[in-house]
């Protein structure tokens, strides 16, 4: 098994690049009806325009506005679980101020990366942003060139899939499922963008990211048969 304590949790959250449909410059209004076209189909209830919430979902029509990781220090009989947030309105000051502590954090290559649904989502989803705002992807993110056994990415969705290709399982039902306490207590994905548009409230959307990011990790200990982490045991940095 994988030492915990080499094995960095986190989680992101996005939004769309524009607070509303009308805002978005015209060329990429074409772009978003092309891409957009499949999730019209079969609703006639729905437009180009009803959908673009959905355009933070990916990298192309949306950015990050916060990553959050976790963390486990100490032994099985003390975990502790330290969680940091980077977040802000300025999307290329956050993935290197990320940046900047994982490539620190991951100077030797016995490093993990897990999310759920990382695969996915969260790990390609920086790579793309960070190529977008002229970055460099850290090695330890950067696939490219890979073979499978050399990627140090984790995924508890692909953990309980035990090799079941045909269904999507969220965070908030795997975590019912084990008795992990459910991160969706105060807002969920859907609400991210309303939350970060309209009510401006970019700290709550980090305090919400957090929570995933501790649920992920009780449910990948839960799948190990580890003990999980005390709700006493996390603690939160600056």
């Amino acid at each position: 098994m994988i030492p915990l304590n080499n094995i960095l949790f986190l989680d992101i959250e996005t939004v769309s690049q524009y607070a509303t449909y009308d805002e978005v410059p015209e060329t990429w209004k074409e772009l978003w009806t092309a891409k957009s076209a499949f999730l019209l189909r079969g609703k006639e209830d729905e437009t180009v325009e009803s959908v673009y919430g959905k355009s933070a979902i990916y990298a192309e029509f949306g950015k990050v506005v916060c990553i959050s990781v976790g963390l486990i220090q100490g032994n099985s009989e003390g975990k502790k679980l330290i969680l940091k947030s980077f977040f802000g309105d300025d999307e290329k000051l956050l993935l290197l101020r990320f940046c900047e502590m994982l490539k620190r954090w991951a100077m030797d290559s016995n490093k993990y990366l897990c999310a759920h649904n990382g695969k996915e989502f969260d790990f390609p989803y920086l790579c793309r942003r960070m190529i977008i705002n002229g970055m460099i992807i850290p090695p330890i993110l950067n696939t490219a060139g890979k073979k499978p056994w050399e990627v140090s990415h984790l995924d508890t969705m692909e953990l309980w899939k035990f090799g079941d290709f045909k269904n999507y399982t969220s965070l908030n039902l795997l975590a019912h499922t084990l008795g992990i306490p459910t991160p969706k207590d105060d807002i969920d994905g859907k609400m991210v963008g309303d939350v970060y548009w309209r009510q401006k409230d970019i700290q709550r959307i980090a305090t919400y990211c957090q929570k995933d990011v501790v649920t992920a990790t009780q449910v990948y200990l839960r799948l190990h048969n580890e003990a999980m982490i005390l709700p006493d045991n996390i603690e939160i940095k600056d």
